[in-house]
Order: structure tokens, then sequence, then C-alpha cells
């Protein structure tokens, strides 16, 4: 039992991160049908930037406090995110809006792949080390151990997603978000500011990417520029899981793929005598994908129109 307890504990914490970048999948998706394959990227440059940043803190001056440093690293971060998320809509993205959809696809690809090369250029092909600025204290919990940076990554996710729920659907710019992925062309008589909604759709994305990127860095203590390429295919399932599109799908996506992984590496791992442990816990994940395309292509809650955002 205490081992079951365990892997969930892991399960959760890693759905958390995959839940954040799914969301900026399900967000451009609802709004203009995109799949930004380069997102995952995005998350990258957040996780390569807070590193930097704390390794320049850190080296500087090793007192430096842990609150500081994450503070600095985020204030870094996530406007480089936003940044690096608007110009690419507004310079690969938006003027391809009408084109067929295998061309944006593409151009994703691209993005993606030019974000990449430009993180090796600037940060190198090594690994970076997250300076070790936190010393988590460690719970135990049915014989399972949990630790506070673990309780903080599922805080702090649960309440970036509350925020994000109370923003689509308690304000302005969410009921433009909505309308807009109901109809854009009607939403655009009606006055929203489609380009606006588009842009505003990216930059919580990016901005979400760039903490989801602080957390995988903070939690593993490494970042490398193709650290981003996985993580968005796996942030991608999730949303494909949950139902892309539909924002509550997504954050139950994350959380469910992030469970999948923990608990396949954990117990299928010791039943096949390690053959398919931790190093093969990518094959859950995309087999999960796989079952879902077949038997439920919309996703296990489906795609609520009025909900995508």
């Amino acid at each position: 039992m205490d081992i079951f307890i365990q892997q969930l504990i892991n399960g959760v914490t890693l759905g958390s991160v995959y839940a954040l970048v799914a969301l900026g999948y399900t967000m451009v998706y609802g709004i203009i049908g995109l799949i930004n394959f380069a997102h995952g990227d995005v998350v990258m440059i957040g996780a390569m930037a807070a590193t930097t940043i704390a390794i320049s803190l850190v080296g500087g001056d090793p007192s430096t406090s842990a609150f500081v440093v994450l503070g600095v690293g985020l204030l870094v971060s996530v406007p480089l995110c936003m940044a690096v998320g608007w110009t690419a809509e507004r310079v690969a993205y938006r003027p391809l809006r009408r084109a067929p959809r295998l061309a944006a696809l593409i151009t994703a690809i691209g993005v993606s792949i030019i974000l990449q090369n430009v993180a090796m250029m600037g940060w190198g092909r090594n690994y970076l080390n997250f300076p070790q600025v936190l010393s988590p204290q460690v719970f135990e919990i049915g014989g399972a151990r949990m630790s506070s940076l673990q309780i903080a990554i599922v805080v702090i996710a649960a309440l970036i997603m509350g925020g994000l729920l109370a923003v689509v659907h308690k304000t302005r710019l969410g009921t433009a978000m909505r309308a807009t992925a109901q109809n854009r062309e009607v939403a655009g008589l009606m006055g929203v500011n489609i380009n606006t909604v588009i842009s505003a759709a990216f930059l919580i994305g990016s901005a979400l990417a760039a903490v989801a990127g602080m957390m995988v860095a903070t939690y593993y203590g490494v970042s490398q520029y193709t650290m981003g390429f996985m993580l968005g295919l796996k942030a991608f399932t999730a949303a494909v899981l949950g139902g892309i599109g539909n924002l509550v799908g997504a954050m139950a996506g994350g959380l469910l793929l992030g469970i999948i992984e923990s608990l396949g590496a954990g117990y299928i791992g010791d039943l096949t005598g390690g053959f398919l442990g931790s190093h093969y816990q990518d094959v859950f994940a995309f087999f999960v994908l796989v079952l879902v395309l077949i038997f439920r292509p919309s996703g296990l809650l489906g795609e609520r129109v009025g909900d995508r955002a």
C-alpha cells in the first residue's frame, strides 16, 4: 500500500506540471484550432532562463534566499516566455490563420526546431544544473514520503488552474475567449477584437509554460535545450486525453497521465522484472494516447464547445 501511495504522490506531482503545459495547448486549439507543437519548447526556454538566473544569483552570493532566486527567476522567465509566445503567434501563425491546418501544423513544428536551435546556440548542448537553493522537508504519509517541494508544486499548480478558470468564466476577456472559440467571425461582428483575444491566449499559455518550466527545473534539478520536446508531447497527450479544447479536461488529463505514468513505471516495472520500468515510462503515456484516439477521439470529458478558451 505504501508503494501505491508513493507512486500516487509522484504521479500527482508530475501530472500537475503536465496539466499546466496542457492548458497552453488546449487554449490555443480551442480558439484557433492550432496544435502548437512549439509550446513544449517555450517551457524549455522558461526552465533554461530560470536556471541561468539561479546559477548567476547563487554563484554571486551562495547565501541568497531561495525565495529571491525563484522570484527573480520567474520575473525573468515569465516575460521572456510571453515574448516568445507572442512573437511566434504574430510572425509565424497569424499570417497562416486562413491557410489549411496542415500549413499551420508544419509551421509549428518549424518554430519548435528554431527555438531548440536558438536555445542550443545560447545555452550550449550540456545540461544546466539548477542550484540546490531549497532544502525540502519530507513528510511521511501512510509509509510514503512527500516533500514540501512536491506539495508546493501541486498547490501552486492548483491555484493557477483555479485562477485561469476564474479568468475564463468571470471576466470580459474570458467571455471574449469563449465567444471567439465558438465562432470567430460572429464574435468579430459583435465587437470582439479577435487578434487581441488570440494574442492573449498565447500570452497566458506562455506564462503558464514559464511557471511549468521553473517547476521542472527545480524538481529535477537540470534543464537542457531538448527537454521541451518530450514534455510537450506528453502535455499534448494529456490535453487529448482529457478532451482538447476543454480546460477542465486538460487539467484532468494531465493529472491522470501523470498518475498512469507513475503507476505503470512502478507496478508494471516490477511485474516485468524491471524490463518496463521507469526508463520506459514514456511508453505508457503514448499507449494511453493510442487507446484514447481509437476508442474516444474527443477525449474522456468530450469537447464542450462553450467551455473552450
